[in-house]
């Protein structure tokens, strides 16, 4: 057994298996870093930003990702909204926007 574990090739295998597996580990404990987790409706996020549960948004044309203030991803979809900006702001979210794809 002692042979075997002096071995050049079992010395990669087992630096290739810790490497992927601590990948596959990081990405379960920071998956909000990928896509939105799921689709919220505009008059639900109006509420959510009302209670005060939305700690930042980014606004491309009429599309609105962001996160609660635990964490949680989502996206929206806006309608024509002059005043939404002050409302955010209002409310201390803090507001990114980025050009429409």
């Amino acid at each position: 057994m002692d042979n075997f574990r002096k071995n050049p090739l079992f010395r990669w295998c087992l630096i290739i298996a810790l490497t992927f597996s601590g990948l596959i580990v990081a990405l379960q404990i920071f998956p909000s870093r990928g896509r939105p987790q799921f689709t919220l409706a505009f008059s639900d996020f109006l509420n959510d930003v009302s209670r005060g549960q939305v700690a930042d948004v980014t606004i491309q044309g009429n599309n609105i990702s962001g996160h609660f203030t635990d964490n949680r991803a989502f996206m929206t979809y806006i309608p024509n909204n002059p005043d939404l900006v002050n409302r955010l702001t209002e409310k201390n979210v803090r507001v990114s926007a980025a050009p429409a794809e």
